[in-house]
């Protein structure tokens, strides 16, 4: 095993959660801090909580409530037929062609 290429591990690395919880494991730094831990996270405590820090479920929600109130209008792949003869695809073209051939003698 190589020297001096591997971290320092801290073996009491103490986690201090944002709910002021706290407790001790292992790691590469001497202190971490967390947002969330098992103490107050819904999963674990069975509440019915909205896990967020930066406002992002408000977010989401007021884009949920702009796309109900805008008016959905779905776009036609074809565009409307406005009486026109004009061909659409190639076959049209061809045949219409045909078409004028047929009638100029």
């Amino acid at each position: 095993m190589k020297k001096n290429i591997h971290p320092q591990y801290y073996p009491h690395c103490q986690v201090t959660c944002a709910c002021g919880n706290t407790f001790t494991t292992g790691s590469t730094l001497k202190q971490i801090k967390v947002d969330i831990c098992s103490a107050c996270h819904p999963f674990f405590t069975g509440q019915m909580k909205y896990v967020d820090t930066m406002g992002r479920v408000e977010k989401f929600q007021a884009s949920q409530r702009a796309a109900k109130a805008r008016k959905y209008v779905k776009k036609s792949k074809h565009p409307v037929d406005d009486g026109s003869k004009t061909p659409r695809t190639l076959k049209e073209m061809i045949e219409q062609e045909k078409t004028k051939a047929k009638n100029a003698k």
